[in-house]
Protein backbone atom coordinates (compact mmCIF):
# COMPACT_ATOMS: atom_id res chain seq x y z
CA UNK A 1 0.00 0.00 0.00
CA UNK A 2 1.53 3.11 -0.98
CA UNK A 3 1.71 6.22 1.27
CA UNK A 4 -0.73 8.89 0.80
CA UNK A 5 0.34 11.94 -0.87
CA UNK A 6 0.95 14.77 1.63
CA UNK A 7 -0.03 17.81 -0.75
CA UNK A 8 -3.18 19.82 -0.72
CA UNK A 9 -3.08 21.07 -4.07
CA UNK A 10 -6.09 23.35 -5.22
CA UNK A 11 -9.00 20.80 -7.47
CA UNK A 12 -8.61 21.81 -11.02
CA UNK A 13 -11.30 21.86 -13.98
CA UNK A 14 -13.14 19.42 -15.03
CA UNK A 15 -12.47 20.53 -18.28
CA UNK A 16 -8.50 19.53 -17.98
CA UNK A 17 -9.28 15.85 -17.39
CA UNK A 18 -8.75 13.22 -20.45
CA UNK A 19 -12.39 12.30 -20.33
CA UNK A 20 -14.62 11.70 -23.89
CA UNK A 21 -16.75 14.69 -25.03
CA UNK A 22 -19.73 12.89 -24.04
CA UNK A 23 -19.26 12.30 -20.61
CA UNK A 24 -17.43 16.26 -20.70
CA UNK A 25 -21.27 17.11 -22.08
CA UNK A 26 -22.95 15.16 -18.50
CA UNK A 27 -20.80 16.76 -16.35
CA UNK A 28 -21.79 20.22 -17.41
CA UNK A 29 -25.34 18.99 -17.59
CA UNK A 30 -25.20 18.87 -13.53
CA UNK A 31 -23.47 22.03 -13.36
CA UNK A 32 -20.00 20.73 -12.20
CA UNK A 33 -17.15 22.76 -13.37
CA UNK A 34 -14.30 22.86 -10.06
CA UNK A 35 -13.80 18.85 -8.77
CA UNK A 36 -13.58 18.76 -5.01
CA UNK A 37 -10.47 17.23 -3.63
CA UNK A 38 -11.28 13.37 -3.69
CA UNK A 39 -12.00 13.74 -7.05
CA UNK A 40 -9.06 15.70 -8.16
CA UNK A 41 -6.74 12.82 -6.43
CA UNK A 42 -8.96 9.75 -7.76
CA UNK A 43 -10.09 10.07 -11.00
CA UNK A 44 -6.39 10.00 -12.51
CA UNK A 45 -5.44 7.13 -10.27
CA UNK A 46 -8.65 5.23 -11.51
CA UNK A 47 -7.88 6.58 -15.09
CA UNK A 48 -4.12 5.42 -14.83
CA UNK A 49 -5.52 1.59 -13.72
CA UNK A 50 -4.47 1.06 -10.05
CA UNK A 51 -6.79 -0.02 -7.33
CA UNK A 52 -8.08 2.45 -5.16
CA UNK A 53 -8.73 3.06 -1.10
CA UNK A 54 -10.40 6.46 -0.64
CA UNK A 55 -11.14 8.08 2.38
CA UNK A 56 -13.40 10.91 2.76
CA UNK A 57 -16.78 12.40 4.14
CA UNK A 58 -19.78 11.35 3.00
CA UNK A 59 -21.32 14.58 0.41
CA UNK A 60 -17.84 14.79 -1.04
CA UNK A 61 -18.03 13.52 -4.60
CA UNK A 62 -17.14 10.00 -3.99
CA UNK A 63 -19.65 8.53 -6.59
CA UNK A 64 -18.16 10.83 -9.35
CA UNK A 65 -14.59 10.20 -8.32
CA UNK A 66 -15.07 6.55 -9.21
CA UNK A 67 -18.08 6.33 -11.57
CA UNK A 68 -16.22 9.48 -13.81
CA UNK A 69 -12.95 7.37 -14.62
CA UNK A 70 -15.21 4.27 -14.84
CA UNK A 71 -17.24 4.98 -17.45
CA UNK A 72 -14.54 6.35 -19.53
CA UNK A 73 -12.73 3.12 -19.63
CA UNK A 74 -15.51 1.79 -20.39
CA UNK A 75 -16.31 3.50 -23.40
CA UNK A 76 -14.94 1.42 -25.88
CA UNK A 77 -17.27 -1.97 -24.88
CA UNK A 78 -20.48 0.44 -26.33
CA UNK A 79 -22.31 -0.38 -28.95
CA UNK A 80 -26.19 -0.26 -30.06
CA UNK A 81 -26.69 -3.75 -30.83
CA UNK A 82 -29.95 -4.99 -28.59
CA UNK A 83 -28.02 -8.22 -28.12
CA UNK A 84 -27.67 -8.74 -24.58
CA UNK A 85 -24.61 -11.35 -25.32
CA UNK A 86 -22.97 -7.89 -26.30
CA UNK A 87 -23.66 -6.14 -23.24
CA UNK A 88 -21.91 -7.71 -20.51
CA UNK A 89 -21.32 -6.62 -17.03
CA UNK A 90 -18.30 -5.01 -17.04
CA UNK A 91 -18.66 -2.59 -13.74
CA UNK A 92 -20.11 -3.72 -10.43
CA UNK A 93 -20.71 -1.19 -7.76
CA UNK A 94 -21.80 -2.70 -4.24
CA UNK A 95 -23.76 0.05 -1.83
CA UNK A 96 -24.60 -1.41 1.91
CA UNK A 97 -28.83 -0.16 1.56
CA UNK A 98 -31.06 0.64 -0.75
CA UNK A 99 -30.91 4.14 -0.35
CA UNK A 100 -27.77 4.47 -1.07
CA UNK A 101 -27.48 1.98 -4.48
CA UNK A 102 -30.81 4.08 -5.79
CA UNK A 103 -28.83 7.34 -4.92
CA UNK A 104 -25.86 6.14 -6.74
CA UNK A 105 -27.72 4.49 -9.71
CA UNK A 106 -29.15 8.11 -10.18
CA UNK A 107 -25.67 10.02 -10.42
CA UNK A 108 -24.56 7.31 -12.42
CA UNK A 109 -27.12 7.29 -14.89
CA UNK A 110 -26.98 11.08 -15.51
CA UNK A 111 -23.30 10.91 -15.92
CA UNK A 112 -23.93 8.00 -18.69
CA UNK A 113 -26.91 9.85 -20.46
CA UNK A 114 -25.62 10.77 -23.82
CA UNK A 115 -23.55 7.40 -24.01
CA UNK A 116 -25.23 4.45 -24.73
CA UNK A 117 -23.70 2.35 -22.13
CA UNK A 118 -26.92 0.98 -19.66
CA UNK A 119 -26.86 1.33 -16.25
CA UNK A 120 -29.58 -0.89 -13.62
CA UNK A 121 -29.05 -0.64 -10.12
CA UNK A 122 -30.85 -3.89 -8.02
CA UNK A 123 -32.05 -4.18 -4.19
CA UNK A 124 -34.40 -5.69 -1.78
CA UNK A 125 -37.99 -4.52 -0.74
CA UNK A 126 -39.43 -5.29 -4.32
CA UNK A 127 -40.38 -7.76 -6.86
CA UNK A 128 -37.69 -9.05 -8.45
CA UNK A 129 -39.28 -9.69 -11.99
CA UNK A 130 -38.93 -6.26 -13.44
CA UNK A 131 -34.83 -6.66 -12.24
CA UNK A 132 -34.89 -10.15 -14.29
CA UNK A 133 -35.91 -8.21 -17.33
CA UNK A 134 -33.43 -5.81 -16.82
CA UNK A 135 -30.83 -7.74 -16.22
CA UNK A 136 -31.60 -10.25 -19.05
CA UNK A 137 -31.50 -7.55 -21.65
CA UNK A 138 -27.66 -6.68 -20.84
CA UNK A 139 -26.00 -3.78 -18.67
CA UNK A 140 -22.90 -2.90 -18.75
CA UNK A 141 -23.26 -0.75 -15.45
CA UNK A 142 -24.40 -2.87 -12.23
CA UNK A 143 -25.73 -1.05 -8.74
CA UNK A 144 -26.50 -3.57 -6.07
CA UNK A 145 -26.87 -4.57 -2.56
CA UNK A 146 -25.15 -7.73 -1.78
CA UNK A 147 -28.64 -9.41 -0.86
CA UNK A 148 -30.27 -9.28 -4.00
CA UNK A 149 -27.68 -9.32 -6.29
CA UNK A 150 -27.11 -13.04 -4.34
CA UNK A 151 -30.88 -13.84 -5.21
CA UNK A 152 -30.21 -12.63 -9.04
CA UNK A 153 -27.06 -14.95 -8.98
CA UNK A 154 -28.74 -17.81 -7.37
CA UNK A 155 -31.45 -17.02 -10.37
CA UNK A 156 -29.26 -17.30 -12.99
CA UNK A 157 -30.41 -13.35 -14.28
CA UNK A 158 -26.67 -12.10 -14.18
CA UNK A 159 -23.34 -13.63 -15.28
CA UNK A 160 -20.20 -11.44 -13.74
CA UNK A 161 -17.95 -13.35 -15.70
CA UNK A 162 -16.75 -10.35 -17.32
CA UNK A 163 -16.55 -7.70 -14.89
CA UNK A 164 -13.62 -5.27 -14.95
CA UNK A 165 -14.22 -2.96 -12.71
CA UNK A 166 -15.48 -3.53 -8.63
CA UNK A 167 -16.60 -0.72 -6.51
CA UNK A 168 -17.11 -1.22 -2.52
CA UNK A 169 -18.92 2.39 -1.63
CA UNK A 170 -19.24 2.77 2.28
CA UNK A 171 -17.05 -0.79 2.96
CA UNK A 172 -17.45 0.08 6.65
CA UNK A 173 -21.21 0.18 6.64
CA UNK A 174 -21.54 -3.04 5.33
CA UNK A 175 -19.28 -4.99 7.19
CA UNK A 176 -21.15 -3.07 9.85
CA UNK A 177 -24.37 -4.51 8.98
CA UNK A 178 -22.85 -8.21 8.65
CA UNK A 179 -22.13 -8.14 4.74
CA UNK A 180 -18.78 -9.74 5.12
CA UNK A 181 -19.69 -13.12 3.98
CA UNK A 182 -22.40 -11.95 1.55
CA UNK A 183 -19.60 -9.86 -0.18
CA UNK A 184 -16.60 -12.75 -0.16
CA UNK A 185 -19.40 -14.74 -2.24
CA UNK A 186 -19.70 -11.93 -4.48
CA UNK A 187 -16.30 -11.32 -5.27
CA UNK A 188 -15.88 -15.06 -5.42
CA UNK A 189 -17.67 -15.30 -8.92
CA UNK A 190 -15.95 -12.43 -10.30
CA UNK A 191 -12.27 -12.52 -12.55
CA UNK A 192 -9.20 -12.54 -10.63
CA UNK A 193 -8.02 -9.60 -13.15
CA UNK A 194 -10.08 -6.86 -12.00
CA UNK A 195 -9.71 -3.21 -10.91
CA UNK A 196 -10.88 -2.91 -7.41
CA UNK A 197 -12.22 0.09 -5.57
CA UNK A 198 -13.06 0.91 -2.22
CA UNK A 199 -14.72 4.02 -0.67
CA UNK A 200 -15.03 4.50 2.63
CA UNK A 201 -15.71 7.48 5.21
CA UNK A 202 -14.33 6.00 8.07
CA UNK A 203 -11.02 3.43 8.46
CA UNK A 204 -11.28 0.58 11.01
CA UNK A 205 -9.37 -2.26 11.04
CA UNK A 206 -11.17 -4.66 9.49
CA UNK A 207 -11.39 -2.22 6.45
CA UNK A 208 -7.94 -2.82 6.55
CA UNK A 209 -7.71 -6.11 6.70
CA UNK A 210 -10.56 -6.41 3.68
CA UNK A 211 -8.47 -4.21 1.56
CA UNK A 212 -5.14 -6.27 2.37
CA UNK A 213 -7.58 -9.51 1.17
CA UNK A 214 -8.82 -8.00 -2.10
CA UNK A 215 -7.04 -5.10 -3.34
CA UNK A 216 -3.95 -5.25 -5.02
CA UNK A 217 -0.92 -2.94 -3.90
CA UNK A 218 -3.83 -0.27 -3.92
CA UNK A 219 -3.22 3.77 -3.77
CA UNK A 220 -4.55 5.05 -0.33
CA UNK A 221 -6.30 9.07 -1.45
CA UNK A 222 -7.20 10.61 1.86
CA UNK A 223 -8.50 14.04 1.89
CA UNK A 224 -9.15 14.22 5.45
CA UNK A 225 -8.13 12.82 8.50
CA UNK A 226 -9.92 9.25 9.02
CA UNK A 227 -13.15 9.23 11.08
CA UNK A 228 -13.35 13.08 10.91
CA UNK A 229 -16.45 15.20 10.57
CA UNK A 230 -16.80 17.49 7.21
CA UNK A 231 -15.29 20.74 8.42
CA UNK A 232 -18.45 22.54 6.88
CA UNK A 233 -20.95 21.42 9.72
CA UNK A 234 -21.28 22.81 13.17
CA UNK A 235 -21.64 20.68 15.59
CA UNK A 236 -23.58 21.22 18.88
CA UNK A 237 -24.50 19.23 21.83
CA UNK A 238 -26.85 20.25 24.53
CA UNK A 239 -27.58 18.55 28.15
CA UNK A 240 -31.36 17.49 27.42
CA UNK A 241 -33.46 14.67 30.02
CA UNK A 242 -35.10 12.37 27.78
CA UNK A 243 -38.56 13.79 28.30
CA UNK A 244 -37.55 17.17 26.94
CA UNK A 245 -36.08 15.85 24.40
CA UNK A 246 -39.57 16.50 22.00
CA UNK A 247 -39.66 20.14 23.58
CA UNK A 248 -36.09 20.60 22.40
CA UNK A 249 -36.68 19.85 18.80
CA UNK A 250 -39.06 22.45 18.95
CA UNK A 251 -37.86 25.24 20.60
CA UNK A 252 -34.48 24.96 18.36
CA UNK A 253 -36.91 25.03 15.10
CA UNK A 254 -38.62 27.50 16.24
CA UNK A 255 -35.25 29.95 17.46
CA UNK A 256 -32.76 28.87 14.68
CA UNK A 257 -35.79 29.39 11.69
CA UNK A 258 -35.00 25.62 10.45
CA UNK A 259 -37.64 24.70 7.65
CA UNK A 260 -36.35 21.30 7.41
CA UNK A 261 -34.08 18.95 8.78
CA UNK A 262 -33.21 14.85 9.85
CA UNK A 263 -33.82 13.72 13.20
CA UNK A 264 -31.77 10.78 14.07
CA UNK A 265 -33.32 7.55 16.53
CA UNK A 266 -31.73 4.52 17.73
CA UNK A 267 -34.91 2.27 16.98
CA UNK A 268 -37.34 1.39 14.85
CA UNK A 269 -40.11 1.70 17.31
CA UNK A 270 -38.70 5.18 18.79
CA UNK A 271 -39.06 6.35 15.47
CA UNK A 272 -42.62 5.44 14.69
CA UNK A 273 -43.28 6.96 17.85
CA UNK A 274 -41.72 10.46 17.75
CA UNK A 275 -42.90 10.89 14.56
CA UNK A 276 -46.58 10.67 15.64
CA UNK A 277 -45.74 12.69 18.34
CA UNK A 278 -44.31 15.86 16.28
CA UNK A 279 -47.10 14.98 13.82
CA UNK A 280 -49.67 15.76 16.93
CA UNK A 281 -47.53 18.86 17.27
CA UNK A 282 -48.55 20.29 14.48
CA UNK A 283 -45.33 19.65 12.48
CA UNK A 284 -45.41 17.89 9.21
CA UNK A 285 -43.19 14.41 9.52
CA UNK A 286 -42.61 11.04 8.34
CA UNK A 287 -40.55 8.08 9.44
CA UNK A 288 -38.42 6.22 7.71
CA UNK A 289 -36.95 3.17 8.86
CA UNK A 290 -36.42 -0.72 8.18
CA UNK A 291 -39.81 -1.38 9.00
CA UNK A 292 -41.27 0.35 5.78
CA UNK A 293 -41.62 -0.99 2.86
CA UNK A 294 -39.23 -0.39 -0.08
CA UNK A 295 -41.93 1.89 -1.58
CA UNK A 296 -43.24 3.15 1.39
CA UNK A 297 -39.44 4.52 1.90
CA UNK A 298 -39.51 5.73 -1.43
CA UNK A 299 -42.64 8.31 -1.34
CA UNK A 300 -41.14 9.56 1.76
CA UNK A 301 -38.19 10.58 1.05
CA UNK A 302 -39.62 11.67 -2.60
CA UNK A 303 -41.89 14.04 -0.29
CA UNK A 304 -39.45 15.10 2.05
CA UNK A 305 -37.16 16.01 -1.30
CA UNK A 306 -40.39 18.24 -2.37
CA UNK A 307 -40.21 20.04 0.72
CA UNK A 308 -43.49 18.69 1.81
CA UNK A 309 -42.61 17.26 5.06
CA UNK A 310 -40.58 19.12 7.54
CA UNK A 311 -38.98 16.40 9.70
CA UNK A 312 -37.86 12.75 8.65
CA UNK A 313 -37.09 10.65 11.28
CA UNK A 314 -34.64 8.10 10.75
CA UNK A 315 -32.64 5.32 12.44
CA UNK A 316 -29.33 4.66 10.71
CA UNK A 317 -30.81 3.03 7.26
CA UNK A 318 -30.78 6.94 6.06
CA UNK A 319 -27.65 7.79 7.65
CA UNK A 320 -26.14 6.27 3.96
CA UNK A 321 -26.88 7.59 0.84
CA UNK A 322 -29.79 10.51 1.50
CA UNK A 323 -28.31 13.47 -0.98
CA UNK A 324 -30.71 16.34 -0.23
CA UNK A 325 -29.62 19.35 -1.50
CA UNK A 326 -29.07 22.35 1.06
CA UNK A 327 -30.32 20.44 3.98
CA UNK A 328 -30.26 22.75 7.00
CA UNK A 329 -29.78 20.51 9.80
CA UNK A 330 -29.79 17.34 11.62
CA UNK A 331 -30.68 16.24 15.12
CA UNK A 332 -29.41 13.58 16.55
CA UNK A 333 -32.37 12.94 18.98
CA UNK A 334 -30.21 9.74 20.40
CA UNK A 335 -26.83 9.67 20.60
CA UNK A 336 -26.15 6.32 18.31
CA UNK A 337 -24.56 3.27 19.65
CA UNK A 338 -21.85 2.96 16.88
CA UNK A 339 -19.60 5.78 17.08
CA UNK A 340 -18.74 5.91 13.49
CA UNK A 341 -22.53 6.66 12.49
CA UNK A 342 -21.96 9.71 13.65
CA UNK A 343 -19.51 10.94 11.26
CA UNK A 344 -22.56 9.86 8.84
CA UNK A 345 -25.54 10.80 10.72
CA UNK A 346 -24.37 14.65 10.74
CA UNK A 347 -22.96 14.07 6.68
CA UNK A 348 -26.43 14.41 5.61
CA UNK A 349 -25.98 18.11 6.09
CA UNK A 350 -23.03 20.47 4.74
CA UNK A 351 -23.07 18.53 1.80
CA UNK A 352 -20.74 19.91 -1.55
CA UNK A 353 -19.16 22.57 0.16
CA UNK A 354 -22.59 24.02 1.68
CA UNK A 355 -22.90 24.65 5.56
CA UNK A 356 -25.23 22.67 8.00
CA UNK A 357 -25.72 22.46 11.57
CA UNK A 358 -25.86 19.20 13.39
CA UNK A 359 -27.53 18.94 16.91
CA UNK A 360 -27.21 16.55 19.65
CA UNK A 361 -28.91 15.58 22.51
CA UNK A 362 -27.17 13.93 25.17
CA UNK A 363 -28.56 12.41 28.61
CA UNK A 364 -27.35 11.53 31.56
CA UNK A 365 -27.33 7.73 30.26
CA UNK A 366 -25.34 9.12 27.10
CA UNK A 367 -22.04 9.17 29.15
CA UNK A 368 -20.52 6.13 27.67
CA UNK A 369 -21.28 6.90 24.01
CA UNK A 370 -20.40 10.29 24.03
CA UNK A 371 -16.89 8.75 25.29
CA UNK A 372 -16.57 6.92 22.23
CA UNK A 373 -17.69 9.85 20.79
CA UNK A 374 -14.73 11.78 21.56
CA UNK A 375 -12.20 9.02 21.38
CA UNK A 376 -13.05 8.56 17.79
CA UNK A 377 -13.24 12.25 16.91
CA UNK A 378 -10.00 12.76 18.98
CA UNK A 379 -11.10 15.90 20.75
CA UNK A 380 -13.33 16.85 23.72
CA UNK A 381 -16.69 16.83 23.33
CA UNK A 382 -18.70 20.67 24.74
CA UNK A 383 -21.65 19.82 26.26
CA UNK A 384 -24.31 23.12 26.65
CA UNK A 385 -27.33 23.75 29.06
CA UNK A 386 -30.20 23.81 26.99
CA UNK A 387 -33.04 26.77 28.58
CA UNK A 388 -36.43 24.89 27.41
CA UNK A 389 -39.60 27.53 27.26
CA UNK A 390 -42.52 25.86 29.12
CA UNK A 391 -44.84 25.59 25.82
CA UNK A 392 -47.05 22.93 26.94
CA UNK A 393 -50.56 24.01 26.39
CA UNK A 394 -52.43 25.16 29.60
CA UNK A 395 -55.94 24.71 30.55
CA UNK A 396 -57.91 27.48 30.05
CA UNK A 397 -59.83 28.71 33.42
CA UNK A 398 -63.63 27.79 33.75
CA UNK A 399 -65.91 30.69 34.02
CA UNK A 400 -66.83 30.21 37.38
CA UNK A 401 -62.94 30.53 38.34
CA UNK A 402 -62.72 34.01 37.28
CA UNK A 403 -62.10 36.52 39.65
CA UNK A 404 -64.83 38.93 38.90
CA UNK A 405 -66.25 41.80 41.03
CA UNK A 406 -69.67 39.61 41.70
CA UNK A 407 -67.77 36.65 42.59
CA UNK A 408 -65.32 38.09 45.04
CA UNK A 409 -68.36 40.15 46.82
CA UNK A 410 -69.93 36.40 47.10
CA UNK A 411 -67.02 35.36 48.11
CA UNK A 412 -67.18 37.83 51.42
CA UNK A 413 -70.99 37.93 52.31
CA UNK A 414 -71.74 34.23 52.32
CA UNK A 415 -70.67 32.09 55.33
CA UNK A 416 -68.44 29.08 55.01
CA UNK A 417 -70.12 25.93 54.41
CA UNK A 418 -70.69 23.72 57.28
CA UNK A 419 -69.98 19.97 56.59
CA UNK A 420 -71.20 17.54 58.73
CA UNK A 421 -68.63 14.79 59.96
CA UNK A 422 -69.54 11.35 59.51
CA UNK A 423 -71.21 9.67 62.06
CA UNK A 424 -68.54 6.58 62.92
CA UNK A 425 -70.71 2.85 63.20
CA UNK A 426 -71.79 1.98 66.50
CA UNK A 427 -71.29 -1.85 66.85
CA UNK A 428 -72.11 -2.95 70.35
CA UNK A 429 -69.53 -5.96 70.06
CA UNK A 430 -66.48 -2.74 70.01
CA UNK A 431 -67.99 -0.20 71.55
CA UNK A 432 -69.15 -1.61 75.13
CA UNK A 433 -66.46 -2.42 77.48
CA UNK A 434 -66.30 -6.13 78.55
CA UNK A 435 -68.51 -7.99 81.08
CA UNK A 436 -67.86 -10.95 82.72
CA UNK A 437 -70.44 -13.01 82.84
CA UNK A 438 -72.95 -13.52 86.09
CA UNK A 439 -72.37 -17.27 85.99
CA UNK A 440 -70.03 -20.00 84.96
CA UNK A 441 -73.02 -21.38 82.96
CA UNK A 442 -74.54 -18.07 81.32
CA UNK A 443 -73.98 -17.96 77.72
CA UNK A 444 -72.30 -14.73 76.40
CA UNK A 445 -74.40 -11.85 75.10
CA UNK A 446 -74.35 -12.23 71.10
CA UNK A 447 -75.87 -16.06 72.45
CA UNK A 448 -78.53 -13.79 75.12
CA UNK A 449 -79.53 -11.32 71.89
CA UNK A 450 -79.98 -14.77 69.78
CA UNK A 451 -82.01 -16.49 72.04
CA UNK A 452 -84.25 -12.94 72.82
CA UNK A 453 -84.99 -12.62 68.99
CA UNK A 454 -88.12 -13.86 68.27
CA UNK A 455 -88.19 -17.15 67.04
CA UNK A 456 -90.32 -17.81 63.31
CA UNK A 457 -93.17 -19.90 64.03
CA UNK A 458 -93.00 -23.47 62.16
CA UNK A 459 -96.02 -22.56 60.39
CA UNK A 460 -94.76 -19.90 58.19
CA UNK A 461 -91.67 -22.24 57.05
CA UNK A 462 -92.16 -24.44 53.86
CA UNK A 463 -92.79 -28.18 53.89
CA UNK A 464 -89.94 -28.09 51.90
CA UNK A 465 -87.36 -26.62 54.33
CA UNK A 466 -85.82 -28.64 57.13
CA UNK A 467 -85.45 -27.00 60.41
CA UNK A 468 -81.50 -26.30 61.08
CA UNK A 469 -80.32 -28.74 63.80
CA UNK A 470 -77.49 -27.79 66.32
CA UNK A 471 -74.17 -29.90 65.64
CA UNK A 472 -71.11 -30.17 68.09
CA UNK A 473 -68.46 -27.86 67.63
CA UNK A 474 -64.91 -28.53 67.29
CA UNK A 475 -63.89 -28.08 71.05
CA UNK A 476 -67.50 -27.90 72.81
CA UNK A 477 -70.70 -29.36 72.41
CA UNK A 478 -74.45 -28.37 72.35
CA UNK A 479 -74.03 -28.34 76.18
CA UNK A 480 -76.21 -31.69 76.39
CA UNK A 481 -75.28 -35.09 77.38
CA UNK A 482 -71.50 -36.05 76.16
CA UNK A 483 -71.55 -39.20 73.42
CA UNK A 484 -70.35 -42.60 74.81
CA UNK A 485 -67.15 -43.12 73.00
Amino acid sequence: MTDPSTGTAEPGQFSLLPLDPLLQKAIADQGYTRMTPIQAKAIPIVLSGRDVMGAAQTGTGKTAAFSLPLLQKMLRHQNASMSPARHPVRALVLAPTRELADQVANNVKAYARHTQLRVACVFGGIDMKPQEAELKAGVEVLIATPGRLLDHIQAKNCNLNQVEYVVLDEADRMLDIGFLPDLQRILSYLPKQRQTLLFSATFSPEIKKLAQSYLQNPELVEVARPNATATTVEQRFYSVDDDDKRRAVRQLLRERAITQAIVFVNSKLGAARLARSLERDGLKTTALHGDKSQDERLKALDAFKRGEVELLVATDVAARGLDIADLPAVFNFDIPFNAEDYVHRIGRTGRAGASGLAMSFVSRSDQRLVAELEKLLKKKIEIEPLDLEDDRPRRPRRRDDEDTPAAAALRDVAPPRHVPSRAAPNDPIFSKPYEPPAAANEPPAWERERSAAPVPSPKSLSAYIRPKRKVATLLGGTGGKKPTP
